[in-house]
């Protein structure tokens, strides 16, 4: 099927009565799959963390550590500039907020239907990547995220990790929906310029126009491949929409190259030989991890 004729109804199912295995098919075939859902009954927890968490990065914000990706406060959270209405000079782009901090943001990652598509997707063998990422676009043109694929940040040796993005308020085109390319995962590994927020897509060879957005109701999920196409536009509302993203990947991948400009990309792919297994071990969600000579 054609990129431009996939429609959200070709991609999408719902949590009450999932087919894993039909499931695990849709995703292999578009490189994402939308469960309508999926992780209400973890929301109101995971938000009042998430709130507790932009509160606490604000306060911090007098304390901030300027970084090349832009400011970060103690508590881990990122910050970009921001627009020049708003009320501070700078916006949260990922809050600090993760499996380390919030207990309910863990037991997300441990949701039963979620692991059973990931072992699906993945084999039985499948650990946690990361300790979870919530992106919080704040409101009044909280940052844009330009088209792009997770593996210009984070190139795995095999398959790569696979999102799962959920949504943490009701989304749509004012406030950030998501944007896909289903079917983009085949095309490889693209080539990434900088933009204002991080690595992205040109955008003469890749406009918004290319992609499908997907809307949504708070605790709405969305699996996506590592090398799928994706991205997100400003937040116009006058509220925050915050997303919450867990990780799987198969117990024997490991990062190659790691990066958020193209010069640190440069740089990580001379040393692609280097990387190892070794100290890139995840939580085991799935099946078991068996002893292997480094």
């Amino acid at each position: 099927m054609a990129i431009d004729m996939v429609t959200v109804q070709d991609v999408e199912m719902s949590a009450d009565n999932l087919n894993v295995r039909r499931a695990a098919e849709v995703f292999g075939e578009h490189g994402c799959l939308v469960v309508r859902g999926l992780m209400k009954p973890y929301l109101e927890e995971v938000l009042r963390d998430v709130e507790r968490s932009a509160e606490q990065s604000v306060s911090l914000l007098d304390r901030a550590v300027q970084i090349p990706e832009g400011w970060k406060t103690p508590d881990g959270t990122l910050f970009l500039p921001a627009p020049p209405h708003y009320a501070r000079d700078k916006q949260i782009m990922v809050l600090g907020v993760n499996y380390l901090t919030s207990a309910a943001f863990f037991r997300s990652a441990l949701d039963a239907r979620t692991l059973d598509l990931a072992e699906a997707i993945l084999g039985p063998d499948v650990e946690l990547f990361g300790n979870g990422q919530c992106l919080y676009k704040e409101p009044v043109g909280g940052h844009p995220k330009h088209l792009h694929q997770d593996s210009a940040y984070f190139e795995h040796r095999y398959e790569g990790p696979v999102g799962v993005l959920s949504y943490g308020v009701d989304t749509d085109l004012v406030n950030g929906a998501l944007h896909v390319v289903p079917g983009s995962h085949r095309m490889g590994q693209l080539r990434h310029v900088d933009t204002f927020s991080h690595l992205g897509l040109d955008e003469d060879e890749w406009p918004w126009e290319r992609a499908l957005p997907i809307v949504g109701r708070a605790g709405d999920s969305i699996f996506f491949h590592v090398r799928m196409i994706h991205g997100s536009q400003e937040n116009h509302s006058d509220r925050p929409r915050p997303v919450f993203i867990n990780r799987y990947r198969r117990v024997d991948d490991y990062v190659t190259i790691s990066a958020t400009s193209t010069a640190k990309r440069a740089e990580a792919e001379k040393r692609v030989a280097e990387a190892r297994k070794e100290n890139q071990r995840g939580l085991m969600v799935r099946g078991f991890r068996p002893y292997q000579e480094e």
